[in-house]
This record gives C-alpha cells, structure tokens and sequence, in this order.
C-alpha cells in the first residue's frame, strides 16, 4: 500500500532531535576533511563551524547561510510549529577539523578517542553556539543539548557508514562539565545537558557509574538506546540513576511487524521507566522504517507502509504527556497508563506467541464507569490495521476486561470515567 497522510492515523509524536553535523567541504588552513569510502551523502550532515580560526560565530570561521543543512532545519522548524514541544540537540560526530585523522566516521581505530585534546572545548562551543543560534535565528528553543552518541562503541572507525566518534568515559566527563559551562555562557541556563547515549542499557549503566558525583550532577537527562532489545538490566539503570530524568532515546530494529518494538517498548515501561521513547526513524529502509523509503533518492520517496506504523500507533495516540504508568501484575504482555485530567485508563496490550483470552482485573480501582473503546491491529498483516471498535466490550460487575486475542496481535484499550 502507498503511504497517503489521508490514509494513515496521526502518530502524535511530540519529540524533535536535531544533529548538528560534523561534515563540510571547506578548508581549514588548507586542511580537508577526510571520507570514509562506505558512507553514503545521505548520511553526511553538515555543520556551521568551518575552521578553528575563530571561535566567534559572527565570523567567517563560521557559515550559518541556510543551505548548510536547509532539510534538516526545515522539519526541525515545521515539527516545532505542529506541536512538538521536546527539543534536543545532539552531536554524532565533532566538526570533522577537531578529529585527529580529520574524519567525522571515526578515528583509524574504533576504540579510540577521535576528538583532539585540544578541539575537547571547542565541541561543546561549536554545540552552544547552535542551541544559541537557534534561538535567535530559527525560534527553535532546545531543552536539551546531548554531546555524544554511542561514545563508548569501538565501531566508530574511518571506514564507517555514518558519522561517529568514540570517546572514552573520562573524556565524557571532561567535555559534559565544558558543555554545561558553554550553555551557560551563552545565557542558556534552563538548557539541560544530557548524556551519553550508550547503545545498551548496560553500557549506560556502566558509563553513568563511572563519572564522579560532580559530572552527574552537570546531567539533568540521561539518554540511552535500546538496541539491547530483550536483553540488559533496564532496571538495574533506573536505580543507578537516582531519579535523574530519563530517557529511550533511540530505538530501532528490522521487523516491519512490529511486534518486536510492542516487545521491547513494553519492557521499557515496565522495568526502565523512561519518561519518553524515541524510535530511530520514521521513514527507512526494509523493516526498520514506520515507512519505507530510500533515504539515497532526491527527493525521498515514500513507499509501503509497515505494520510497525499501527503498532506504534497504538502507543502514542493513547498514551500521552502527562500520563502515569501503572504497575501491572503479571509481566510485560500489558502496559496500563492512567490520564488523571480526562480519568481516561489506557491498556495497551499484545499477544506474542498462540492465541488466547487476556483478562485485565480493574476491580482494586475507586471506580470504573466506562465506556470502553478498543483498537486492534494484526501485526503479521492477516486482519485489521488500527481497527477502532467502540460498545463491543465492557467491564463485567466484577470489575474486569476479558477479550479473545488471536496470536501476534495488539490491542488499545481506553476506559473512560475511571478514579484510581
């Protein structure tokens, strides 16, 4: 099926990340940035620090002209003016002049630091004069300013496939505390400085646990990824962190089902306790797109529509900001979220493996009052696809759902009228 903004639900994502680049054409003292052989221009993002003549932007060290990344800003731009009101601006790589080997891939060994000792402030300059320049210039106001990504993987080497860097834990320590001291020489205060996001929860963890009390405190937002899937302690970081704000910052796999993201995402709730999720990107290749689409055509064409896109439907049209997780008896088949403003509960829940009946038991709520609306899709592509059904279920007397869920299938249950 062609993909038509009339034919698909609106997924009400309310969170931008914005990666400012660390590729440019330009000399730097007749210096030039070196290309890694296997990536593709797709996957080149330009930035606006051009050499390290000068660390003014209102120099010419600096291009700030709005074809340096026009695409990207736009969207930036128009999601900020549809709704989204999470804004973060994260780094891949440093300015590919700050890297020892000059490229943006990585250094000529993926487990080692490629950013220069000497250039360990200017990447934090270069990401505070963005945030800063956003502001002024594009009205965009980041609430969160990330400096690495995936720092501690050794796969970041100079024949890579995107931009990337490694960085060891005791330079993170070095270039968060600089990044917090930047934000705020350029008034951006309220700006908070997240990190790392580690590919794995137990990376993250192991990260977070080396940083002294003095770099975790400059980290008001704790940033990991999810490609650890069913495996890692999620809760194990939850509990190291102490209640420092986090988040799934990216999350993404190959199954254009979509009962692997209904799996993990699950467990994420149930054991992570993150306050936002991420996925990696809508429009992809293959399974790992909502949408199918070759990023390498200009302009991107849109193709299929994977049944990942209903799926994840079935989590961000229902629950929403400002919505409570409940703790949920029984594993992570269900995830149950509470909107006190509306008293609407949401259930959201999945059958991985065989048919069978799922009963929910609200009977320990205040009260229940109804109506109930359901939504199902069914992840293999035999049947519905975000199917609203509305009077066909209700709460019996003794306070409880049961419903019939034929295998591989996910269902979006809201309850009106409920008083926890």
């Amino acid at each position: 099926d062609q993909a038509s903004a009339s034919a698909l639900p609106g997924l009400g994502l309310n969170i931008v990340r914005y990666n400012a680049g660390g590729s440019s054409y330009a000399l730097a003292n007749g210096e030039s940035m070196k290309v890694s052989p296997n990536i593709e221009g797709s996957r080149q993002v330009f930035g606006f620090w051009q050499d390290w003549e000068s660390s003014d932007p209102s120099s010419g060290s600096w291009n700030w002209s709005a074809s340096v990344d026009a695409n990207q800003i736009s969207m930036l731009v128009k999601a900020q003016e549809r709704g989204s009101d999470l804004l973060e601006l994260f780094s891949n790589s440093p300015m590919w002049w700050m890297c020892g080997n000059h490229n943006p891939s990585g250094a000529d060994s993926g487990s080692s630091d490629n950013l220069e000792e000497w250039n360990q402030r200017n990447h934090t300059v270069y990401l505070a004069n963005v945030a800063a320049h956003a502001r002024d210039e594009w009205g965009v106001n980041f609430d969160f300013v990330e400096a690495f990504n995936e720092p501690v993987s050794d796969w970041w080497d100079s024949e890579g496939t995107q931009e990337g860097c490694h960085f060891d834990t005791s330079t993170q320590e070095i270039v968060a505390e600089y990044l917090r001291e930047e934000l705020d020489a350029k008034g951006l205060f309220d700006v908070i400085v997240a990190a790392s996001d580690e590919n794995t929860y137990d990376e993250a963890r192991s990260t977070w646990n080396s940083f002294d009390e003095s770099t975790q405190a400059q980290i008001g937002k704790v940033n990991v990824h999810g490609y650890q899937q069913g495996n890692g302690r999620r809760d194990l970081l939850y509990d190291d962190v102490g209640g420092t704000r986090l988040w799934n910052s990216e999350y993404g796999d190959g199954d254009a089902t979509g009962l692997s993201l209904a799996a993990n995402l699950n467990l994420d709730f149930v054991w992570l306790h993150n306050t936002a999720w991420v996925y990696w990107q809508v429009l992809d290749g293959g399974g790992w797109g909502l949408l199918q689409s070759d990023e390498n055509t200009v302009p991107v064409v849109v193709g299929e529509t994977n049944m990942k896109f209903f799926v994840m439907a079935h989590y961000t049209r229902h629950i929403r900001p400002g919505s409570t997780i409940l703790t949920v008896e029984g594993g992570s088949d269900s995830v149950v979220a509470y909107d006190p403003s509306s008293r609407k509960l949401v259930i959201v829940a999945v059958t991985y493996h065989g048919a069978r009946w799922m009963v929910h038991d609200l009977s320990e709520f205040a009260s229940v009052g109804g109506p109930v609306n359901r939504w199902v899709t069914a992840t293999d592509g035999s049947g519905d696809q975000y199917a609203e059904f509305s009077g066909d279920v209700a709460v019996s007397s003794s306070g409880q759902i049961s419903v019939y869920f034929p295998s591989k299938t996910i269902m979006t249950f809201e309850i009106d009228n409920v008083i926890i």
